[in-house]
C-alpha cells in the first residue's frame, strides 16, 4: 500500500520545515561561535625582500603598501629609506617602532576596501571616495570623502631574522583626519593620482 498524496505532502512539508530549522539553528551557532582560535589568527607574511620579490613590478621598497590576502591587510614600510624592517612587537598596531604597519583592508566608512593608487601612493575606496595617505590616514574634507577616521591597525610583530607576523584577532581604531599639509599626513606624490 503506498502513500496517499495527502500523506506525502505532509511530510515534505514537514521535512522542509525541519531542514529550515536545523539551517536556521546551525546559522546562529556559526555567528556566536569564535571564528579563529588565537594561532589561526595570526599571519605569518615573510620579511620586507619576500614581499618585494612576491610583488615584483610594484614599488613596495619605497613605501607602497603590498595586499596580504590571507590576514585581508595591506603592509608598508613605514620609512622606506631606513631599509628593512627592526625586531620587536607592536600591539597598538602603529608600528613606527618596527618601521612596518599593516592595515585592515576595510573602509571605515561601510567596509568597502580602498585601493592603492601607484601614482599618488594613497588608497581611494572606490564605494564613497573616501581617501587615505599610503600608512592609512585620513585626509580631511568634503573632497575625501565620508569615511570617520583612518584606516584601522592590526597588531604586529617582527621576530629578530626580520620576519613580520600580523595579529588579526585585534583591530585597532585608525587616526582621526587630518587637515592636508598638516603633520601626520603624508601628501600625494602627484595631484589627483589615480582618479578617472
Amino acid at each position: 500500500m503506498g502513500l496517499s498524496r495527502r500523506t506525502l505532502l505532509r511530510r515534505s512539508l514537514g521535512l522542509g520545515v525541519g531542514v529550515a530549522a536545523v539551517e536556521g539553528l546551525l546559522g546562529m551557532v556559526s555567528f556566536v561561535w569564535p571564528k579563529t582560535t588565537r594561532d589561526s589568527a595570526r599571519v605569518r607574511v615573510g620579511s620586507l625582500a619576500d614581499l618585494i620579490a612576491l610583488n615584483a613590478p610594484l614599488p613596495i621598497a619605497d613605501g607602497f603598501p603590498a595586499y596580504i590576502a590571507d590576514a585581508r591587510a595591506f603592509v608598508m614600510t613605514i620609512d622606506p629609506p631606513k631599509g628593512g624592517w627592526l625586531a620587536g612587537a607592536d600591539p597598538t598596531g602603529d608600528g613606527r617602532a618596527l618601521n612596518v604597519r599593516a592595515l585592515s583592508q576595510r573602509c571605515p566608512h561601510l567596509g568597502c576596501r580602498p585601493n592603492p593608487c601607484v601614482e599618488d601612493f594613497w588608497f581611494r575606496c572606490p564605494c564613497h571616495q573616501s581617501r587615505y595617505d599610503r600608512l592609512g590616514t585620513k585626509a580631511d574634507g568634503v573632497l575625501y570623502g565620508p569615511a570617520p577616521h583612518g584606516m584601522d591597525r592590526f597588531p604586529i610583530e617582527v621576530d629578530a631574522a626580520g620576519v613580520l607576523t600580523i595579529d588579526t584577532s585585534r583591530v585597532v581604531l585608525g587616526p582621526l583626519p587630518i587637515v592636508l599639509g598638516q603633520p601626520g599626513l603624508i601628501p600625494p606624490r602627484v595631484p589627483n593620482g589615480c582618479i578617472a
